[in-house]
């Protein structure tokens, strides 16, 4: 009976992709309800044959899918089928843009330009919940962001076994180009009760899940020469009250606010905001930090995110020109102007110029930023770069400046098994000049179950990015108290082996090697650290899985280092250490999921035990429980002891897909900090919503130290 549904299935793949894909122009609309009574549907080729992807990726999906899409100049219009094998569902939220990786439902990516640079993604849960963002090209690859938002129509329709999508996306909403009139699109269906991801285009798990180098190609028909013109406002107003304890104070403003979105071209947009106000965004996920150097947390704010793409890969990990979260972070935004997107069919260009207000003892700064992307063939794309931050006094420029200039190229072969990357930048300073270069040479290779890597990196001391993300240029001396700015070299290798075992009713695949060590040299040559990662793990046919992590350390110490935070500083020497964790991660398909994790090693000259625990309860479709604890016990003889704490709590109810209640209380002794955020989130109107935030702040002996109080309320107009 398998080999016969097999047969069958090749059959119908072959017949249906024996045509040329194609998004056919229908003059016609429809009721987006998930049913498909309208005739359209019956007229349109079905889209099927649908590879399996994960827990295996060997051959057609067993339970099948079918797509249509047309359009009609206004609108594109997608439906999805899922033959499922049960008439239940589950889904982990109501809340939008939640991924619906733990949930029952589809994803679709659209890269309308067909550049496999960057795309649009759309996908609904079974229970109708919208998620959009936007796939983008990192250095190695591909990631997602869902911040980035637009106003669509979905339904789901749960008919018995049939799982049935229905979409409608305005094409203002899209960037394309009327001489480019091929799409690249790709479908994936997740069944979270099985554990299931099925795709259209076939694509090897070792590639990321949204590769857009596996795209299938769509011919639009009769694609518009330009979408209709879209010019959206938001104005917005914010009450907040602050309320500071420790130094009893307590404050309330009212801050109006305006975003501005319009269409230059169909691919090109002009974003701009004054006066914005972000209280509305999601607390940063607190971590314990046992390195010497900063953390990097992303950006959450949507005016930093179209095409965010093209200022966020400027660099490398680590070493980037660019981050948008210096922007804001000590100065009040005045006004922000963004123009991004495709200027050619292969060209893209991103401007932004923000400009700040001063506060207190800042001056206030003007940041620019001016990207131009050209994609010199099918394996080559090249990006030139300049960022620019300089004081203001009013409307003029004081001779208080920092650039950065460079330029990268990106390279991917044919068979997109090698990604290849070159950097080389320089910055430009007030006062300050020579050893203000950067380069990186890496080089990634990627098969099924096994790949490889390698870089070089060389910054120099003046290297200096007053936008951007360089930790390691700036070493803090706990012991004199000054942080000293050092250039360094740094190498990269690293290896992954895994085999799957596709025919084993217990094991779906096992790692048996993922190693990678990145080395330093100081300015002068000598070795300055060296860290090793092994990692091994067993995944099992449910995708639960038991693993080991062994890192290893040697750091010759130039400068003091305070880890325990409590005056007492490790002096310069040479150390070595590591710390072996094992952990366990039960499936993701369970109402309760959990994840637990034990270490013990060293730390510098003295020991180190750590453990952690991640428990999730959904109560779906009502609610979702989240706990998250780490806990670090580091004794450093005659520097001390300490035990550092953190834990956060999410707690989530849903009312339906528009109104929901997050709550999360985070207890950090690292950072002497207990907080509790609560909002109210309701969207009244698409993309318009109403807040209700309350932030509470404490210290580890849960005495108060500040609260606030802030509602906003945004309407958005679309003309």
């Amino acid at each position: 009976m398998k080999l016969y549904t097999t047969f069958i299935m090749s059959f119908l793949f072959i017949v249906t992709n024996a045509q040329e894909p194609t998004i056919t122009y229908v003059d016609t609309q429809i009721d987006v309800d998930g049913k498909f009574n309208e005739d359209v549907w019956n007229t349109l080729n079905s889209h099927s044959g649908f590879y399996n992807y994960a827990p295996t990726d060997v051959g057609l999906a067993e339970n099948q899918s079918s797509v249509k899409m047309f359009h009609n100049g206004e609108y594109l219009y997608v439906s999805l089928t899922y033959n499922d094998t049960t008439s239940n569902t589950q889904v982990s939220s109501l809340k939008r843009d939640v991924p619906i990786g733990i949930s029952d439902g589809f994803v679709m990516v659209l890269d309308t330009q067909n550049q496999e640079q960057n795309a649009y993604y759309f996908s609904v849960n079974s229970y109708s919940t919208q998620i959009d963002g936007i796939v983008e090209r990192t250095n190695e690859g591909y990631d997602f962001t869902t911040s980035w938002n637009t106003i669509w129509k979905a339904k789901a329709f749960l008919n018995d076994n049939l799982k049935q999508y229905e979409i409608a996306i305005p094409l203002k909403s899209l960037n394309f180009n009327s001489d480019n009139s091929v799409f690249g699109v790709q479908f994936y269906v997740r069944d979270i009760k099985t554990n299931l991801w099925t795709i259209l285009k076939n694509v090897k798990r070792n590639y990321r899940l949204f590769d857009l180098r596996f795209t299938e190609k769509f011919r639009v028909e009769d694609l518009p020469n330009s979408s209709a013109s879209r010019f959206a406002v938001t104005p917005s107003v914010t009450v907040n009250n602050q309320n500071d304890v420790v130094n009893n104070t307590n404050e309330t403003t009212i801050k109006p606010s305006l975003d501005v979105q319009y269409n230059v071209t169909s691919s090109l947009k002009l974003d701009a905001t004054i006066n914005p106000d972000f209280s509305q965004i999601d607390v940063d996920q607190q971590v314990t930090n046992l390195t010497r150097f900063s953390i990097f947390f992303p950006e959450q704010r949507n005016f930093f995110l179209e095409n965010a793409d093209l200022f966020s890969n400027l660099g490398v990990e680590g070493i980037n020109p660019f981050y948008s979260r210096r922007i804001g972070a000590e100065n009040p935004i005045q006004i922000g102007l963004k123009l991004s997107g495709n200027v050619l069919p292969k060209t893209r260009i991103g401007v932004l110029n923000v400009q700040t207000d001063n506060e207190d003892t800042n001056a206030s700064q003007n940041y620019g930023a001016l990207v131009a992307e050209q994609q010199l063939n099918k394996n080559f794309t090249a990006t030139g770069f300049l960022i620019n931050r300089q004081e203001t006094d009013k409307f003029s420029f004081k001779n208080d400046y920092n650039r950065v200039t460079g330029i990268n190229i990106n390279f991917k072969s044919d068979n997109n098994k090698w990604i290849g990357l070159a950097n080389l930048g320089k910055s430009f300073n007030d006062n300050i000049s020579g050893d203000n270069s950067f380069y990186n040479a890496g080089i990634w290779f990627n098969k099924r179950g096994f790949n490889w890597n390698a870089a070089i990196k060389n910054v120099g001391k003046n290297y200096i990015t007053d936008v951007g993300f360089t930790p390691r240029l700036y070493n803090y001396d706990a012991i004199n108290d000054v942080t000293i700015r050092e250039g360094y070299t740094q190498t990269t290798i690293g290896t992954r082996y895994e085999k799957f075992y596709d025919n084993s009713k217990t094991l779906n695949s096992v790692r048996y090697l993922n190693y990678s060590n990145d080395t330093y040299f100081d300015e002068s040559g000598d070795l300055n650290q060296s860290s090793h990662f092994f990692n091994g793990a067993v995944f099992f046919k449910d995708l639960s899985s038991i693993y080991y992590v062994y890192t290893q350390e040697y750091v010759n110490l130039k400068y003091g280092f305070a880890p325990l935070g409590n005056g007492n500083a490790l002096e310069p020497d040479t150390y070595n250490f590591g710390i072996f964790k094992i952990g366990y991660n039960s499936a993701n398909n369970q109402k309760f999921r959990y994840q637990l994790d034990a270490q013990k090693g060293n730390y510098y000259g003295g020991s180190r035990i750590a453990a952690g625990a991640y428990i999730n309860y959904q109560l779906l479709p009502f609610a979702n429980l989240q706990l998250n604890y780490d806990f670090n016990k580091i004794d450093l003889d005659l520097l001390g002891k300490k035990t550092f704490h953190l834990t956060r709590f999410t707690g989530e109810v849903f009312f339906n897909n528009r109104l929901n209640w997050t709550t999360y209380v985070q207890y950090n002794t690292q950072s002497d900090n207990f907080n509790i955020n609560s909002r109210l989130q309701w969207e009244y109107k698409p993309l318009s919503y109403i807040y209700l935030v309350l932030s509470d702040n404490y210290n580890q002996d849960i005495i108060r130290k500040s609260w606030g109080l802030a509602f906003k309320m945004n309407y958005r107009f679309d003309f």
